[in-house]
């Protein structure tokens, strides 16, 4: 009997939800330090934090890409599924907590 490979879509998305999650997490971290050294708080319409803002959706949209990427490998037919699963299950999560967190910080201005 012949050994599964691991999907090239599954890793795929396992990778990109992974890297996606540690750099959205590193932004929030930065914009929590801006907002903290800067007094009475960082100016919204700075470049500093539309920057930050930006890279922030740029890599939600690369959390949603590996979604699809995870979806993708699936639904693929003699293929490993875990890193499918897992990268599925990662972007997901990484996608709903940073629009939580967003909406969090929109309801306490």
């Amino acid at each position: 009997m012949e050994e599964l490979k691991h999907s090239g879509l599954g890793i795929a998305s396992f990778i990109t939800s992974i890297a996606s999650g540690i750099l959205i997490f590193v932004l929030i971290v930065i914009a929590g330090i801006m907002e903290v050294s800067t007094p009475g708080g960082i100016d919204e319409n700075s470049a500093d934090a539309i920057i930050v803002g930006l890279c922030v959706l740029a890599f939600l949209g690369t959390s949603v890409v590996a979604f699809g990427l995870g979806i993708g490998s699936l639904v693929q037919k003699n293929r490993k599924k875990i890193l499918g699963i897992l990268g599925t299950t990662f972007s997901a999560l990484i996608v709903l907590g940073t629009v939580f967190l967003i909406v969090l910080g929109l309801s306490m201005e």
